[in-house]
């Protein structure tokens, strides 16, 4: 027989258990219902696309005019964590490779991409096909490189529903099973080059599609809209510029935009960068990285200048390789490994 202190101690343990369980539920339910909500457009929703820091070098991810712009293959990968200070905090990655080859007397880019975007227990993921198309305009001083994109593409959601603990039995307004649904996908874009400066616009999602999540969840995504800038201004040192960019997107409700400056010291067939990029009434980042031999590595980290804070930031790592083409005049396509940007 247990002793009135002992009984009174297990008591105490048995409904500090409870508690717990109890304020693990509401947790876990408060979760899920955040990222319905998230995912469920309305007015409050957030942007589903999701953004990376190294746009500058990424145009092909909301561009698919960007495929081929140079006479280089182009390879790269990137890894975000948002709000890495929060657990469960959504996780994206991205591969995504093009060419550039000479057809019918004009440069065509080719290429493909995989995006994997994880938020709790949803994960979204898009395999996308890129081709341009690209033609020099005019021989004056006003000329330039005009190449005009299209990305079909497919859009698949997934919902780990056999993960949700809810602490009810039969609670029958959330699956207990994974489900998942695809569905097509399109982006159209325009991309215009001259010597150190570029201009785009392109448009994501204008299927406006739907993905069926089971007999009864449906996901709703809205068309996004980007415009993107950049200049190079060369100072007076020969091995010195400022690379400066922009960035701008939105579904119609929200918006994003980004400001870059970096600093880039080129020499001896390699370049160091250091930047720092301001979103208004979002973030300021920090950019660092190089390329070497052909290879590419950056890093950034996003601190939060609203209600998330700074410590709660973003990370983000990128790699990328480039290969020359050498496009000829016959419609022969040759490849080298680059030693310089």
């Amino acid at each position: 027989m247990l002793s009135e202190s002992r009984f009174n101690e297990v008591k105490r343990l048995k409904m500090k258990r409870l508690k717990e369980t109890k304020r693990q539920t509401v947790i876990g339910r408060t979760l899920l219902l955040y990222l319905l909500l998230l995912f469920i457009p309305t007015q409050l929703k957030a942007q589903y696309d999701p953004y990376f820091s190294h746009y500058f070098d990424m145009q092909t991810s909301f561009n698919p005019a960007a495929a081929g712009k140079e006479s280089k293959m182009n390879l790269y990968a990137a890894y975000a964590m948002t709000m890495a200070g929060f657990e469960h905090a959504p996780q994206t990655m991205i591969i995504s490779g093009d060419t550039p080859f000479s057809a019918l007397g004009l440069i065509h880019g080719v290429g493909a991409q995989i995006m994997s975007d994880k938020i709790g227990l949803f994960t979204h993921q898009r395999i996308k096909g890129l081709y341009a198309v690209r033609k020099k305009l005019g021989r004056s001083a006003y000329s330039g490189q005009l190449s005009v994109g299209i990305q079909p593409g497919i859009i698949t959601e997934k919902f780990r529903g056999s993960e949700v603990e809810l602490g009810e039995e039969n609670d029958d307004a959330f699956t207990k099973s994974d489900i998942d649904g695809n569905t097509f996908d399109l982006g159209v874009g325009v991309l215009f080059q001259k010597g150190k400066w570029y201009a785009g616009i392109s448009a994501q999602h204008l299927t406006h599609p739907k993905v069926m999540l089971g007999e009864r969840n449906e996901i709703k995504i809205d068309a996004t809209y980007y415009a993107t800038g950049g200049y190079d201004f060369q100072l007076r040192n020969p091995y010195v510029k400022i690379a400066t960019s922009a960035l701008v997107m939105t579904e119609g409700v929200t918006y994003r935009a980004d400001i870059t400056g970096r600093v880039i010291y080129t020499f001896d067939q390699k370049m160091l960068y250091a930047g720092i990029n301001y979103s208004p009434t979002r973030s300021v980042t920090l950019l660092v990285g190089g390329t070497f031999n052909g290879f590419k590595v950056g890093y950034s980290f996003e601190g939060y200048t609203n209600d998330l804070g700074f410590r709660n930031g973003s990370h983000e790592l990128f790699l990328g390789y480039s290969m020359n083409v050498d496009l000829g005049k016959h419609g022969k396509n040759r490849y080298q490994t680059t030693r310089t940007l």
